[in-house]
């Protein structure tokens, strides 16, 4: 049988008194927590995820603090502060900058402050996991469609995009993220997503297809990943967070028998 509320004893409400003695009805704290820890498992955040908060999220990893970590961090917080489900902006964010400097665990921190805080819904995708779920729904013997699997995509009230632009660019992979953030900005839902790739084109580039010599000299940029009109859709829909700094799994979280 599930726990009976000591509170409220199940029915939801809890009646508080006023100073004045007058009494009222209002929602029951220990069944929001319930909600919230009900809304976190629908979000399908992995396990290696599940103990990143923004309160766990060390600016420094114990050591000198790096400022564009501060400057994410406080962007992060603010940005669950100042998040309501009746603002119908859409404005996500874009956590950029090299592997391993804490962009996931920032965007899972997010995540589970807007819900736990601000009473949102929302889901985690992997970028690649994603397109291969799509790609799989093209067998016959899968008894999903795409449509299937891009429906709670196309509309979780918050979605975190995470590793964007890690698959090989394909015609096929740029009209999917096409399909993905275009839907999601007509409906102008939140969406919070990281990359390890630059957002800023080359000076001179157009991007596109044709920048496949160019990348043989540089670095590989968003645009070059996912397209250039889809980086610039991404100017419009999230506010740029960039990070800079050592990879924390060389670091600190080294694996080793010991």
């Amino acid at each position: 049988m599930p726990e009976i509320c000591p509170i409220c004893d199940g029915l939801g409400l809890h009646i508080t008194r006023r100073p004045d003695g007058s009494q009222f009805a209002e929602p029951c704290p220990f069944r929001l927590v319930q909600r919230g820890q009900r809304m976190i498992s629908r979000a399908q955040i992995p396990k290696r995820y599940e103990h990143c908060t923004l309160e766990s999220f060390e600016p420094g990893f114990g050591r000198a603090v790096n400022k564009t970590f501060e400057a994410a961090h406080l962007v992060a917080r603010r940005f669950v502060e100042n998040y309501s489900p009746s603002d119908k902006t859409g404005t996500g964010l874009l956590l950029t900058g090299s592997i391993g400097v804490g962009k996931t665990h920032l965007a899972v921190g997010i995540l589970q402050s807007l819900v736990a805080e601000r009473g949102a819904t929302g889901l985690f995708y992997d970028y690649r996991d994603l397109l291969k779920q799509v790609q799989n729904s093209y067998n016959r013997q899968v008894n999903e469609t795409e449509l299937e699997i891009l429906k709670p995509v196309f509309e979780a009230e918050v979605l975190v995009l995470d590793e964007l632009g890690a698959s090989k660019p394909t015609d096929w992979v740029w009209d999917t993220v096409a399909h993905i953030l275009n839907t999601r900005y007509n409906d102008r839902r939140t969406t919070i997503i990281t990359t390890n790739y630059g957002n800023l084109p080359p000076l001179g580039s157009e991007g596109g297809q044709g920048s496949a010599v160019r990348n043989a000299v540089r670095e590989e940029t968003l645009g070059d990943r996912i397209g250039e009109r889809m980086r610039s859709r991404l100017q419009e829909m999230c506010v740029v967070v960039e990070m800079h700094g050592e990879d924390f799994r060389q670091k600190v979280k080294r694996a080793s028998f010991a």
